[in-house]
């Protein structure tokens, strides 16, 4: 299954385990989730990427390529060590691979698509955003506890706790490419859904 078509032009999805999850690794995940997260603690630190996107879209009306698949790999890296972390897959999160993550965001011609001020304040106009995602994804902690011991026990993730999860990170991924990746102008829909 890949990302389903939308009006919005981040897209991302998780295919849902339809099979029984591992319970020794769910048992174990926080562990498991250590060198991972350690390595993309360390490829993550080139935060500044971002903010010499912001730069150059606002003084040379320029997105070089290379950059914006920086963050768009760097993005998808990320979802796959969170979905990891969230017991969404029991598949260790690759550093290359897809696996069963998918994120998809057009690169921007940025003359066309891009609004040459817009993204000094981008970051301030996601702030209902922000607030929201704060209650969401604290929600999203209590299912992950939640969902734990479920699948230590039954072995499957319950669809929609696993469609909440997902939901929850789809709208996070959509205010980040807005705000931090500036890869679009559009407005983030507040919802869940695709």
């Amino acid at each position: 299954m890949t990302a389903t078509p939308s009006a919005y032009p981040v897209q991302f999805s998780v295919d849902y385990p339809d099979r029984q999850l591992d319970r020794l690794s769910s048992f174990f995940r926080i562990i498991t989730f250590i060198p991972i997260a350690v390595v993309l603690y360390l490829v993550g630190e080139s935060g500044a990427l971002a903010l010499a996107s912001l730069v150059m879209i606002v003084f040379r009306r320029k997105y070089p390529r290379w950059w914006f698949d920086w963050n768009l790999n760097l993005m998808r890296f990320e979802n796959r060590v969170m979905t990891y972390l969230l017991l969404l897959r029991d598949e260790y999160p690759s550093t290359d691979e897809e696996q069963a993550v998918h994120v998809e965001i057009p690169y921007p011609d940025v003359q066309k698509d891009l609004n040459r001020w817009l993204p000094l304040i981008k970051w301030l106009l996601a702030i209902p955003h922000y607030v929201l995602l704060v209650v969401l994804w604290i929600g999203v902690v209590v299912v992950v506890l939640f969902t734990w011991f479920g699948v230590l026990f039954t072995g499957r993730y319950p669809r929609d706790l696993f469609d909440y999860v997902v939901g929850v990170m789809r709208w996070s991924n959509r205010v980040w490419a807005y705000a931090f990746v500036l890869s679009t102008d559009k407005y983030p829909p507040f919802r869940l859904s695709a």
